[in-house]
């Protein structure tokens, strides 16, 4: 079986380039919701990237196999990948992009806690819990007490909030399935492919359902159509599920905390979305949670290697 390694330079490297990308993505589709709204924009992108990943796989000459038991969670991650951006371009409908992409992030605290009942190279130390109590501490307290602008209710906010937060909760149980399923030996083309072609299926299906398949092709929905397409769901979930197989998914989400950072700056530079205090406030406990779940293995690891190699003593 194909044990998952700590985390490197190229691995850093390409998680930082991913958490800018990750941190733009809410705020370009919240910038375009009045001529594609963002059920729709998600639908088509997956579509798109979905037929993108088909011709990668016939210029690699791979195919689906069906045989290495695969099928059945695919299709569970493929509902999965639907759940998530639904309640994404749903929360984005009353709530900030800067706020959306806090809340969606804090999947790698769910993940952590999944992966820690399922694998035990996943396991959880005390620093990692300490994450997760900080984590939800700052949840908590982002959600007391709303400004509210002149647009948007303050109660408004609060549920597509709480729309983000079961976002996160939806990609988490998607990167657990992945890791303790027979996909964290498939091909990263064909985890994919179950996941765009779930979210192009169900999310088409929905945005005609709630009447919001509406498409007013300005250029620069054209623009984030492309930017969504051959960027987000194409190039860069195909990266993103590379490492997902080749490194501990626990330890991934070290960087990831500059995710929100992305997209609160992005938010409040490009929409001019207001940073309410209440939430800044809480949304630092949260990203600290972050850092300290995702690197709290590799922090321990550390600490424990020989002194040769990490030049004090190890740890009792």
């Amino acid at each position: 079986m194909h044990l998952p390694k700590a985390l490197d330079a190229k691995a850093v490297t390409l998680m930082l380039v991913l958490c800018a990308i990750w941190g733009l993505q809410q705020v370009v589709l919240k910038a375009t919701a009045n001529d594609i709204a963002p059920i729709m924009q998600i639908a088509l992108r997956s579509g798109g990237a979905a037929l993108l990943v088909a011709l990668v796989m016939a210029w690699r000459k791979e195919r689906m196999n069906w045989r290495d038991g695969s099928w059945r969670p695919g299709l569970v991650v493929g509902l999965l990948f639907a759940l998530e951006f639904l309640l994404v371009a749903e929360g984005l409908r009353h709530t900030t992009a800067s706020h959306m992409v806090v809340f969606l992030y804090t999947a790698p605290i769910f993940a952590a806690l999944g992966l820690h009942w399922r694998l035990p190279a996943e396991r959880l130390g005390v620093l990692q819990w300490l994450g997760i109590a900080l984590a939800f501490g700052g949840i908590a307290l982002a959600f007391l007490g709303r400004s509210g602008t002149a647009s948007v209710m303050p109660g408004d906010v609060l549920w597509g909030d709480f729309l983000g937060l079961l976002a996160g909760v939806a990609w988490a149980a998607t990167t657990v399935v992945v890791r303790s399923s027979a996909l964290s030996k498939a091909p990263a083309t064909q985890t994919l492919l179950y996941q765009l072609i779930g979210a192009f299926v169900l999310l088409l299906a929905g945005a005609m359902a709630t009447g919001q398949a509406r498409f007013n092709p300005t250029p620069q929905v054209w623009a984030s159509l492309a930017f969504h397409t051959l960027v987000v769901s194409f190039a860069s979930f195909l990266v993103w599920f590379w490492l997902l197989r080749s490194y501990l998914a626990s330890r991934l989400g070290v960087f990831s905390f500059l995710t929100p950072l992305f997209g609160m700056v992005f938010g409040a530079w490009l929409l001019k979305e207001p940073l309410e205090m209440r939430f800044l406030l809480g949304s630092v406990p949260v990203l600290v949670g972050i850092v300290l779940v995702s690197a709290g293995g590799w922090v321990r690891q550390w600490w424990n290697r020989p002194a040769s190699v990490a030049g004090h003593p190890p740890a009792p």
